[in-house]
């Protein structure tokens, strides 16, 4: 009995018990600073995985073939491979054509890419814990989705001082102009030659009206065009106008404009005051600067897109805004100076000079959007962006 009383009154040993609790204590916060920790910031790392590889995706649609959303199509091989680039926690996420999907956007426009990214038990590849195991809990399961979007532009910044009409419909019937459809070499007729509106004058359309008939990013794709320089007002696509950006005066802010980025924003719609004088001089010397930039760069007719260049866009694929033929035809018709009025913007990639004329091919390009109107429905150049 005096045994019994001596044990349950000796205290010896009652710091191992505290211990023991002390340590369970200590290693939840530890997992709970350390692996949680940890845990965060591979969920932010397998975001911005998902984030890339759906903006790659958007961004291939844009520039290499909108309509091809195949397994083995650009816009998917894009997000799977922008995607993989992006690691977590120094391994590769698990992303495979299937994770890449082409959800409508709420305006029932298919201009949406969502891309998925694994980090789990499932996928073979699931974040190790480092004092989780401890606790029994050896892994955990990482997963982040994404949705990026190629929507209608309204908007452009570093524009050409230099703008053509942009594309209308030919009327093959028409007063004087058996021409036949539109082509290159096409000339916009809307008066005959005593000022009165023909009958079946050519007809244009601007974006955001039912049956547009502007450029076309997907069907125009690949056009070459040379641009002339011409003092007689002709309405031709072949036909440049040079125009005062703001805070530009002369030829030599005209031509550093074509070599280089005005970061003045141009809204569709904005009017765009010529410039006075003969520009071929000038326009020469920017094209020639704005080829040395990226002098391998090349247009290649088998995929119809750039090769060669050392950026991820090339900056020869110069943004040309493009007028409103019918007010530029009521313009000369009525006596006063001819507008020019952006109605669109076209992408050219410049191969170069040739004399006076700018040598280039028609191509896709991104866009911003400006002020309250919002995206122009119908607009060459589309807004790349993260939805989700």
């Amino acid at each position: 009995m005096k045994i019994l009383q001596r044990l349950r009154q000796d205290e010896r040993g009652i710091s191992l018990i505290f211990v023991a609790v002390g340590m369970m204590g200590f290693l939840g916060a530890a997992t709970l600073a350390i692996d949680v920790g940890m845990f965060m910031t591979a969920r932010s790392q397998a975001q911005n995985s998902a984030d890339a590889g759906a903006l790659g995706g958007a961004v291939a649609l844009v520039y290499n073939n909108y309509d091809d959303r195949s397994s083995s199509g650009p816009a998917v091989q894009s997000a799977l491979s922008t995607a993989r680039s992006n690691g977590v926690m120094h391994a590769s996420v698990s992303v495979n054509s299937p994770d890449v999907t082409f959800p409508l956007g709420p305006t029932g426009l298919n201009n949406r890419v969502q891309v998925t990214v694994y980090r789990t038990s499932a996928r073979a590849n699931p974040i190790p814990t480092l004092l989780g195991g401890l606790l029994g809990v050896k892994t955990v399961n990482i997963v982040a989705t994404a949705i990026a979007e190629a929507s209608p532009a309204n908007a452009e910044t570093c524009v050409m001082p230099f703008t053509i009409p942009d594309k209308w419909t030919e009327n093959v019937d028409a007063a004087d102009k058996p021409d036949g459809p539109w082509t290159p070499a096409s000339s916009f007729d809307m008066y005959d030659k005593k000022g009165k509106l023909l009958k079946n004058a050519d007809v244009y359309i601007p974006p955001g009206q039912d049956g547009s008939t502007g450029y076309n990013p997907d069907t125009d794709k690949g056009v070459e065009l040379v641009l002339k320089s011409d003092n007689t007002g002709k309405i031709a696509p072949s036909i440049y106008n040079p125009w005062d950006l703001p805070g530009s005066v002369g030829g030599s802010d005209y031509r550093n404009n074509i070599a280089n980025c005005n970061t003045n924003i141009f809204q569709i719609g904005d009017d765009m005051p010529p410039e006075n004088g003969n520009m071929v001089g000038p326009t020469k010397q920017g094209v020639d600067d704005l080829v040395a930039k990226d002098p391998n760069a090349y247009w290649d007719t088998n995929c119809n897109c750039v090769k060669g260049s050392a950026f991820g866009v090339s900056p020869r694929i110069a943004i040309v805004p493009l007028y409103n033929p019918v007010l530029y035809a009521q313009g000369q018709q009525s006596g006063k100076n001819a507008t020019l009025n952006m109605a669109n913007y076209m992408g050219f990639f410049i191969e170069g000079m040739n004399g006076g004329n700018v040598m280039g091919r028609i191509s896709p390009i991104s866009g911003l959007v400006k002020g309250n109107g919002g995206p122009v429905t119908g607009a060459f150049p589309k807004v790349i962006r993260l939805v989700q």
